[in-house]
């Protein structure tokens, strides 16, 4: 029989675990109501301090939980074996004994039972002659604990599943309602986070997939710490990861739908070696469930973006197919490339002579004009020549360099036009696998079907440089001259013209022959296109002369160029030809009230006037004619 003074303890004990249960409010909170419990077993034991250990089953041990109170917790350690208690047999089973055990040091362990079984213990420092609380009471103490202690457990259990099947069905709800890649794996974070703040996770995906920098996501990738999320990759099953030394257990879930795996799930449970067994279903069924969504949301972003490649072919193919010329026609095809894909630098490299020259094309980006795009250049030729097939670099590195810096995302693309090897689109940028092989994909599509009609711009204006330029100089033709200058004339605000005769022709001809002087104004005639501007324009005016136009430049600029032109000539040139040169300029400012606009004819005259007058003072010079 229970000492009825002492009865009172037990009927406060019951009283507050009995406010403690809570359920209808929805605010059970298993760790808060352990809390509280050991707050009033504190209270009515009179003691400094607790402490709680929990039995866990897969270990056979009773770990640490909380304490409560003043007690110096470092003294005790984080597990005690269960065999190592007093009376226990090996499996763990009570056999006659009290629930007080004086432990070693000045300190009592309380045992708490439900029917007979340990479910954990409390430990307090102490003795049991200075204990205050009879035998008898103090065992039905520890009874009325081990029972609210399984019933919260049993009511944590019931509550937590019913809250993480509540969310599962929030969450699927979420999941079926987007189509966004990145929406999905949110929810899935997110639904983590809620149910299991304690734990750790990362969504391991493959490059393609991982655009997210907001959300805890690696890269899917086999290696030597990876093994076990490969595996659940590959095998499409849940995988476990537990270590001793750093007491956690890893889950690998994989995400998969019907077509595949789309990514790894992975949790990380701190304190324990063994996976929670309650949480591995629903961690199952979450995976399996954002896998199913994030296949959708895949599916319909694959459809989207097979809509907007299509169009992005079919506007680029229109627009290539229009009266373009060959430099509008590349500017065009690298600005819808840049946007579409992303890249930094977009260039098109024609391969002349067997492949054994290289031209960039106009309209490439600025790289392709600098020295440094030539190694890039000249290694990707190498591969596509001997391959045949396009590029695809996801982290590219130079052979035998360990520079860091450059372009490591490549995308390289043979022009094929009738199994005749034209030349290659190169598209580049800096970070590493940037691009997605959905974008490599499109891009083969888009040169493939841009190609024909870059071979025919490249034709159409081969075809009309024929009929401009004069077939042994390469320069051009003097028709093609006057328009130019009649335009740059109305148009321009300024021009210098120059006309240029080699000295004592006749007698190069008469000396060396005919094929040899064809050979000496080749030889003018390339020194008059490397020493001009692209937007000058230099032509055969009849045999031995040529000419050159200036468009807006002044004069004294257009007499450095000359006198360079009769310096260079005169060099150079073998056999040994000199030349005079006859200049002459016009400019809008000039024109006052009393003078008329300039024309081409004057301008003419004036050149050939200059030309007239430096034949017959020496030869050999560069003489101007300004009125």
């Amino acid at each position: 029989m229970v000492n009825t003074q002492e009865d009172p303890i037990i009927i406060k004990l019951k009283s507050h675990f009995y406010d403690l249960i809570d359920t209808e409010s929805g605010l059970f909170h298993y760790d808060h109501i352990v809390n509280k419990m050991l707050t009033a077993i504190h209270s009515l034991l009179e003691v400094p301090g607790i402490l709680l250990y929990k039995r866990n089953e897969q270990e056979q041990v009773l770990q640490f939980k909380a304490p409560m109170g003043n007690i110096d917790v470092e003294m005790f350690p984080k597990k005690i074996d269960i065999r190592s208690i007093p009376d226990f047999s090996r499996s763990g089973a009570p056999m006659n004994r009290t629930s007080l055990i004086e432990i070693e040091g000045n300190a009592l362990m309380l045992l708490l039972e439900k029917e007979n079984q340990l479910l954990g213990c409390l430990i307090f420092e102490g003795n049991d002659q200075e204990f205050h609380i009879s035998e008898d009471v103090l065992q039905v103490f520890a009874n009325e604990c081990g029972h609210f202690l399984a019933k919260i457990q049993e009511l944590s259990t019931v509550l937590s599943e019913e809250k993480l099947y509540q969310q599962l069905f929030r969450v699927t709800e979420k999941f079926h309602s987007s189509m966004s890649m990145d929406s999905v794996l949110g929810e899935i974070i997110q639904t983590l986070q809620e149910v299991y703040p304690t734990f750790t996770y990362y969504l391991l995906l493959s490059h393609d997939n991982n655009n997210n920098t907001d959300l805890p996501i690696k890269d899917l990738e086999y290696d030597s710490e990876n093994i076990s999320a490969m595996q659940a990759y590959v095998t499409g099953t849940i995988q476990f990861e537990d270590s001793q030394s750093y007491e956690r257990s890893v889950l690998y879930a994989p995400l998969m739908g019907k077509q595949g795996v789309y990514g790894v799930l992975q949790v990380i449970a701190p304190n324990t070696v063994n996976f929670p067994k309650n949480e591995v279903e629903f961690i199952s069924l979450l995976a399996n469930t954002a896998g199913s969504a994030l296949e959708n949301a895949q599916l319909y972003q694959q459809s989207k973006r097979l809509i907007s490649d299509l169009q992005l072919i079919n506007e680029t193919s229109h627009r290539l197919n229009s009266d373009l010329r060959l430099t509008e026609t590349m500017k065009y095809m690298s600005e819808q490339i840049s946007s579409s894909f992303g890249a930094e630098e977009v260039g098109f490299i024609l391969l002349l002579n067997d492949g054994e020259d290289i031209n960039v094309l106009q309209g490439s980006t600025s790289f392709f004009q600098v020295r440094e795009s030539e190694r890039y250049i000249h290694l990707m030729k190498d591969k596509i020549a001997k391959e045949r097939e396009p590029l695809f670099l996801g982290d590219f590195h130079f052979p035998d360099s360990t520079e860091e810096k450059g372009f490591k995302s490549i995308m390289a693309v043979p022009m094929d036009q009738s199994g005749e090897l034209k030349g290659f689109a190169l598209v580049m940028h800096q970070q590493p696998y940037h691009f997605s092989f959905e974008s490599f994909k499109l891009l083969q599509s888009l040169i493939h079907h841009s190609t024909l009609a870059f071979t025919n711009s490249m034709l159409r204006e081969e075809l009309e440089r024929m009929v401009v330029t004069d077939h042994l100089t390469k320069l051009f033709s003097r028709s093609y001259l006057d328009k130019k200058i009649y335009s740059s004339m109305n148009e321009d605000q300024e021009g210098t013209f120059m006309l240029i005769d080699i000295d004592n022709f006749k007698k190069v001809n008469d000396t060396y022959g005919h094929q040899a002087g064809d050979e000496v104004i080749v030889q003018v005639a390339n020194l008059i296109r490397k020493n001009i501007r692209g937007s000058d324009i230099g032509a055969r005016w009849g045999g031995e002369e040529l000419a050159v136009y200036l468009p807006n430049v002044g004069l004294k600029v257009g007499i450095a160029i000359a006198n360079r032109l009769v310096q260079k000539v005169g060099n150079t040139t073998n056999p040994h030809v000199t030349i005079s040169c006859g200049v002459s300029y016009w400019s809008k400012a000039s024109i006052t009230d009393v003078q008329e606009e300039d024309t081409y004819s004057a301008l003419f005259k004036r050149a050939d006037k200059a030309l007239y007058i430096a034949k017959e003072t020496g030869k050999n010079k560069m003489v101007v004619q300004k009125n």
